[in-house]
């Protein structure tokens, strides 16, 4: 019989599961939809189309993980199994994390305006510079998978030492070089976790410094245009939010290895985990404009509104 607490995390995997679904599943449908039908496609609804797909291939693999954490721990910790699903969640976890970083270093260099010649640079070249973003971003996944074959191979050897005599030391040394791998591995994370952040800094400092001068110019800070931008203000430190909500989670779960009471602390970072997907996914789509129509009146149940195809800004 399941405990209280297991039934729990069951439960909300599930709701976040659903909810996180519905909303990478409409991000895809619409843009994946207009780009069937149109032939063609934005750079913007290109990378958000397959961050939606990678995040349903991750809320897939963390379900999946759930439940053999609760179901069959020892299937979940041990063998081929462990090793099947850290591969797909490291190569899909930081091909969805690469993609955040370009749609956030996008918005950057669309809507922030500075004067700087570096920025210009980049702004100029925006296309440019998103598209070998996007190349890096699966050369760098594919890498960061393959960086575990080192470590299955040391846990493979831990496994099969025995822990008396004279191999404790043996176990001792390759236990520290077990986490040291497993620490370093993290390190992929760090580039995209920098370029988010510098980026989202730039947008709200130009957004900001925007809203002021409008307020300055109209004296009115009712004024629709100054209304636009602070809602644009919102959605990205929403994005922010959550995107440092999912690092937590990330550091969480890397730790969990570590630290005493392992399967509650694994458990309490999927359930952050699951909810950043989910609730990301929706603030993508308040945050544009063609997904947020055709969303709101997909809820209303309005005649037309699965017929993808119009055209949206990146903010509302």
């Amino acid at each position: 019989m399941l405990r209280l607490s297991n039934l729990g995390f069951l439960v909300l995997t599930a709701i976040q599961f659903i909810l996180g679904m519905l909303g990478n599943g409409f991000i895809g449908w619409v843009n994946g939809s207009s780009w069937f039908k149109s032939k063609r496609i934005s750079l913007h609804d290109f990378i958000i189309t397959n961050l939606a797909v990678s995040r349903i291939v991750l809320l897939w693999i963390l379900l999946i993980d759930g439940v053999l954490l609760v179901v069959s721990p020892k299937l979940h910790d041990e063998g081929i199994i462990m090793q099947i699903i850290d591969v797909f969640w490291t190569f899909t976890n930081h091909l969805s994390v690469w993609l955040t970083t370009c749609v956030s270093v996008f918005y950057c260099l669309k809507v922030a305006s500075f004067s700087h010649p570096m920025f210009l640079w980049l702004k100029w070249r925006v296309s440019r510079v998103v598209v070998w973003m996007l190349l890096s971003t699966l050369l760098l996944s594919c890498c960061s998978a393959i960086s575990l074959i080192r470590e299955f191979k040391i846990y493979s050897v831990l496994g099969g030492i025995d822990r008396t005599g004279n191999m404790t030391e043996l176990f001792r040394r390759k236990e520290k070089e077990y986490k040291l791998i497993h620490v370093l591995g993290t390190l992929w994370d760090l580039p995209p976790l920098v370029a988010s952040l510098i980026s989202y800094f730039l947008l709200i400092l130009s957004l900001g410094r925007h809203v002021r001068q409008m307020h300055q110019d109209c004296g009115s800070s009712r004024d629709p245009s100054t209304e636009a931008h602070r809602r644009a203000i919102r959605v990205i430190l929403s994005f922010l939010f959550l995107f440092l909500l999912y690092y937590l989670s990330f550091s969480v779960l890397t730790s969990s290895y570590f630290l005493p009471a392992t399967k509650m602390i694994a458990k309490i970072g999927e359930v952050i985990t699951m909810f950043y997907l989910a609730g990301h996914s929706y603030v993508l789509i308040l945050g544009n404009s063609k997904l947020k129509q055709m969303f709101v009146a997909m809820l209303r149940c309005e005649p037309g509104c699965l017929k993808p195809g119009s055209k949206g800004s990146v903010y509302p």
